[in-house]
């Protein structure tokens, strides 16, 4: 199976969520904003509808022969199986899943830091009110979202080094790809916090160290963090740490 990435150009975002599991299983892939020459107009062209689509309500989306699947949970859900990235019984899929939602539901509080008014207004028409909710932010959410995943490796019963059973999973690479974009976003309040999340620390390092990851993450294809995508670093929304 050759899969192709529908993802925006030039930003890591939600997109990334994605190809950390399609690079850790070795898959092939196109990502196709980044390999094709029209491909911001690709990316577009597969949100309209047509006499015979289910156009997506926005990327990114992932095709697979036939098969178009949207949303991270959603894609990483169909992924994880094929790519030996889940559980393998029932019950722990569920669990599996449900952390994926959570972490997305993390993920979008993290992008309404710097965008709690509107995603079509720029950081500078609502800097205000952004900073109010990064101190918000930093004070409750972070804690209680980090404070979380460090029970669940605490509480795993097949030991505290991934989140489900004792294989690495999507919900990893995407708790890892989140730390990152939080190191990057909000250092302060990271170092902060460090003491009380040392085996987030360790998933990360031993996410960072999977072979086919550690390729590339030191490869061209990884985007670097920059401040037109989730994860932004606004000093003054910092400060508060």
């Amino acid at each position: 199976m050759r899969y192709a990435l529908y993802y925006w150009p030039g930003i890591p975002g939600r997109g990334e969520f994605v190809r950390l599991a399609l690079e850790d299983a070795g898959a092939a892939y196109v990502d196709i904003a980044a390999e094709q020459a029209d491909g911001l107009a690709a990316v577009g062209r597969g949100l309209d509808f047509d006499a015979s689509s289910r156009a997506p309500f926005a990327p990114p989306f992932l095709r697979a022969g036939d098969i178009e699947v949207s949303h991270v949970a959603n894609i990483l859900a169909f992924l994880g199986p094929r790519l030996n990235l889940a559980p393998e019984t029932e019950a722990d899929r569920l669990w599996w899943h449900g952390l994926q939602l959570t972490l997305a539901d993390f993920t979008a509080e993290i992008h309404d830091t710097h965008h709690p008014i509107a995603s079509g207004l720029h950081y500078e028409d609502q800097k205000p009110e952004a900073v109010r909710r990064a101190g918000a932010f930093i004070d409750t959410r972070l804690p209680r979202f980090l404070d979380y995943f460090e029970a669940v490796l605490a509480h795993n019963p097949a030991g505290e080094h991934w989140l489900v059973g004792n294989a690495c999973t999507t919900a990893d690479l995407s708790l890892f790809q989140i730390l990152a974009g939080l190191d990057y976003a909000f250092p302060n309040a990271m170092r902060a916090h460090a003491e009380a999340i040392p085996r987030l620390r360790r998933l990360a390092a031993a996410v960072a160290a999977r072979e086919r990851l550690a390729a590339y993450l030191k490869s061209p294809r990884r985007m670097a963090f920059n401040n037109d995508g989730i994860f932004r670093h606004y000093p003054e929304l910092d400060l508060k740490a």
